[in-house]
């Protein structure tokens, strides 16, 4: 699941326009730094964009086979649990891991609707701030969070 939320962030990231791009959009139309453009404007054109790039992503992956059938995010069996794969395969459990993998493909598309209003949610609580940083290349940790994963309860 965690690999599943994941994937879907970046599949989020790289489906929306790189840094560059969203500025050039944003000189389009009409919300660059060019005289007379509102900080507001700058901050609703970028949720338009992310909201519109939230949409993409979940229509890619949040159907039958949109992680399955797409081999650029396909999800495989973990690397750790290879070994494991190919003595199963091995001795004909092949079947048995090939539905594993497809579970995990089917479970991922199937959180791709509840990622969306995720996203959604937190477009809609972005800042100017927020998006000032976003365009800049700027994005900064919050100061209570760490890179350091939780403990499993």
């Amino acid at each position: 699941m965690v690999r599943s939320f994941a994937l879907c962030i970046g599949m989020l990231l790289f489906s929306t326009a790189a840094h560059a791009q969203l500025e050039e959009l944003a000189k389009r139309a009409g919300l660059g730094n060019a005289g007379g453009s509102s900080d507001s404007k700058v901050a609703s054109g970028l949720k338009e964009a992310l909201r519109v790039g939230t949409n993409n992503a979940v229509k890619l992956t949040g159907k039958t086979d949109g992680y399955f059938g797409n081999q650029a995010i396909k999800i495989l069996m973990p690397s750790n649990l290879r070994p494991l794969e190919r003595g199963l395969r091995a001795i004909g459990f092949g079947p048995k891991v090939d539905e594993f993998i497809l579970s995990m493909n089917r479970s991922a598309e199937a959180a791709a609707a509840a990622a969306k209003k995720i996203f959604g949610d937190a477009i809609l609580a972005m800042t100017f701030d927020d998006a000032r940083q976003i365009l800049s290349g700027e994005i900064r940790r919050p100061p209570n969070t760490s890179r350091a994963r939780p403990p499993r309860s």
